[in-house]
């Protein structure tokens, strides 16, 4: 009995003991790793979603590492126990290709910061205000207040254009004008419907010039710089005010026309 005790027993006692020990402990130092992720990441200033999602990674393969060594010490073959977990993880990853996409997406856009919440862009053939980057969309809002849930895959793939990026934004407008008309009074009220404006900015300055001498018309652009949040009242208020003063003044706005001449003798 007392050498089934020492043969059998008390080595099973002392393994269990180690075994325990090795998880308790393991798991202590797993937290603290963890911790100190969290902390290296914040003070490299990382997105607090991105430190949970990481430290939430970390956390759960190192608890993977200190359970497979525990049960090493017991003696469990845990060889074939890794080889399951491999097996699953490539059978998971391959059925998640499109979700590894976008959260490969997601991580490059908080690191990189394209762009931020609050932001108004155009991303995957929306455009909106972002309202949240997670890891696996981006929520956006568009200008009729839709709510668009947009892969963080298709955003990151395609061009993004950032309108909140620069504080300044250029109005490009064209007007046009009929070719019997008077071409410097019309530059002039041009001119004076911008200068008036006291949302357009004097650097740069505007550009108002003949840009092209059209079939049915003598087309202006328009070039003021404004502040990005002045962008579409300016360009509204713009065109409005050129049609009223353009009447004012007895200039006129073409449309395209066509002459239909008819032959006698085709009759």
């Amino acid at each position: 009995m007392e050498n089934f005790f020492d043969s059998y027993v008390f080595p099973w006692v002392v393994d269990i003991a180690i075994a325990l020990a090795i998880f308790f402990v393991g798991k202590w130092v797993a937290k603290q790793l963890v911790k100190l992720t969290e902390r290296l990441l914040r003070k490299a200033k990382v997105e607090e979603m991105l430190v949970n999602f990481v430290s939430s990674i970390v956390n759960v393969l190192l608890l993977l590492v200190v359970i497979i060594a525990a049960l090493n010490q017991l003696g469990v073959d845990t060889t074939s126990l890794i080889a399951l977990v491999g097996a699953a993880g490539l059978a998971i990853g391959l059925s998640l290709q499109d979700s590894l996409k976008n959260f490969a997406a997601g991580v490059m856009l908080v690191v990189f910061k394209p762009f931020r919440e609050g932001d108004f862009v155009e991303v995957a053939g929306v455009a909106g205000i972002v309202e949240h980057i997670q890891i696996f969309n981006t929520i956006m809002r568009t200008g009729d207040n839709r709510e668009v849930i947009v892969p963080n895959g298709a955003i990151y793939s395609g061009v993004i254009t950032n309108f909140s990026a620069r504080d300044t934004r250029r109005v490009d407008m064209v007007f046009g004008i009929g070719y019997e008309d008077d071409l410097r009074k019309a530059k002039q009220v041009l001119t004076e419907i911008i200068e008036a404006d006291e949302r357009v900015l004097k650097d740069p300055a505007p550009v108002i010039a003949v840009s092209e001498l059209a079939d049915s018309s003598v087309n202006f652009v328009v070039r003021p710089w404004v502040n990005s949040a002045d962008y579409w009242a300016v360009l509204w208020d713009t065109t409005e005010a050129v049609k009223v003063r353009f009447d004012e003044e007895n200039i006129s706005i073409p449309y395209p026309q066509m002459d239909v001449h008819v032959s006698k003798d085709a009759l």
